[in-house]
């Protein structure tokens, strides 16, 4: 199995330049929208392509979901399912800020309970394009030096990858003026007390709070008490990392590994963070 996941962590790092290789003669809106409602860039449609063509060719893999498709793709009869958000934050690419891809390895077929999960990550576009994985009860960050298409140098920057201790940073998506009440109440105790950061893009975000400790989120709003982000494309990858990594998550009752999709394209507020933090997020919200 390890050997399998390996295969997949492979295909996504030799992947990760050609994607951002790709992006700055893709910054376009193409002609249709994901199955979410969401304009489609030709860059998400590009990283999605790439990813689901090179996935699908790993022998291990049985079935390919992404944020782009309507359905599952089958891939065969292999034991591994991958969850895919090819682009997160594009719409952070006409701006020139981050985002990234994440991805889930699930032991179950598509949609699956955030248990199924055997391994989780995603690649950062800022500065240096970095990889962060969870698999075997540890959190491992790279830094991606690979060219065009190839499984390049990758230099280990940190092999136990912790949450740290202190929060010092916290960002919360969604207007708030649509933000429920107690909801604001807590936000407005957090911000007197943490440093806001918020990029728009939740990879970025999220590995602020992997540096520096924090909490991350994106609540239900009034009109939208589902939220914004998807279970099983973003919602569990970056909830595996985190937990793996000694942080929470929430959607707002309890662990986001808890639940399970009953649809693909499902949606979930997402909380991520110090355990703290959470916890006293999941007291004011109910």
């Amino acid at each position: 199995m390890s050997d399998e996941i390996g295969a997949v962590v492979d295909v996504v790092a030799a992947t990760a330049p050609e994607i951002r290789d790709g992006l700055a003669d893709r910054r376009a809106y193409a002609e249709g929208q994901n199955p979410s409602g969401e304009r489609q860039l030709a860059a998400d449609i590009y990283a999605d392509e790439l990813l689901c063509e090179r996935l699908l060719d790993v022998d291990a893999v049985g079935s390919y979901a992404s944020e782009e498709r309507d359905a599952v793709v089958d891939g065969g009869d292999g034991r591994l399912h991958v969850a895919c958000d090819p682009l997160d934050g594009s719409s952070n690419l006409r701006s020139n800020n981050a985002m990234g891809t994440v991805f889930g390895v699930y032991e179950a077929p598509l949609p699956a309970p955030g248990s199924a999960l055997v391994a989780a990550g995603f690649v950062l576009f800022g500065p240096i394009t970095t990889m962060v994985i969870a698999r075997d009860g540890r959190v491992r960050e790279w830094v991606l030096d690979g060219e065009d298409g190839e499984d390049g140098d990758r230099r280990l920057l940190d092999e136990d990858l912790a949450l740290p201790a202190e929060p010092t940073v916290y960002g919360f998506g969604g207007r708030v003026s649509e933000w429920t009440d107690a909801f604001a109440a807590y936000a407005d105790r957090v911000a007197g007390e943490l440093k806001l950061r918020y990029g728009g893009a939740m990879l970025g975000d999220v590995t602020q709070v992997l540096t520096y400790g924090g909490i991350f989120g994106y609540p239900g709003l009034r009109d939208r008490p589902e939220g914004k982000l998807r279970l099983l494309f973003e919602a569990h990858p970056v909830a595996h990392v985190v937990e793996t990594a000694g942080g929470a998550s929430s959607d707002g009752e309890r662990s986001l590994l808890e639940l399970t999709p009953e649809r693909l394209h499902e949606r979930t507020p997402l909380f991520v963070g110090d355990p703290g933090y959470v916890d006293d997020l999941e007291a004011a919200l109910n």
